[in-house]
């Protein structure tokens, strides 16, 4: 397990830029846990504009996966299932094209879809600090 920590939103593309280096080409899905407003958003961002994406980058609240491209034409994909009822609804948008096409996959509220995650999916842990700082505590092989 490694910690990243963020000390405020001036640092955070730099430790945006740590969690591309440490997880590499080989690792793909990443499943954020979190509660709401601990960053996990922003840090998509952060990760994205690191990976040299120019699209807006936002929550997929209402939209549950948005795609990003960076100028590389590597794809980001980018899911919130805090609005999925059943499981069943990931199965009907077909996530297995997403999780298993080798783009990277950042996924908020993966509680919702744990039985379908990949067996290598790397667990984000995201904690708010009493100073107001952030903990990401990342779950490797």
């Amino acid at each position: 397990m490694t910690d990243l920590r963020i000390n405020s939103l001036e640092d955070i593309n730099s430790v945006a830029k740590q969690f591309i280096e440490l997880v590499g080409e080989r690792h793909r899905v990443f499943a954020m846990y979190g509660s709401m407003g601990v960053g996990k958003t922003t840090f998509v961002k952060a990760v994205c504009e690191e990976l040299g994406v120019e699209d807006t980058i936002n929550s997929p609240t209402f939209a549950i996966v948005n795609e990003y491209h960076t100028r590389k034409d590597q794809i980001v994909y980018h899911f919130d299932f805090y609005r999925i009822e059943d499981v069943q609804e990931a199965y009907d948008f077909g996530y297995e094209d997403y999780f298993y096409c080798q783009a990277m996959c950042f996924i908020e509220w993966p509680e919702r879809i744990e039985s379908i995650l990949p067996s290598d999916v790397i667990n984000l842990n995201f904690t708010e600090e009493e100073d107001g700082s952030r903990m990401i505590q990342v779950q490797m092989d």
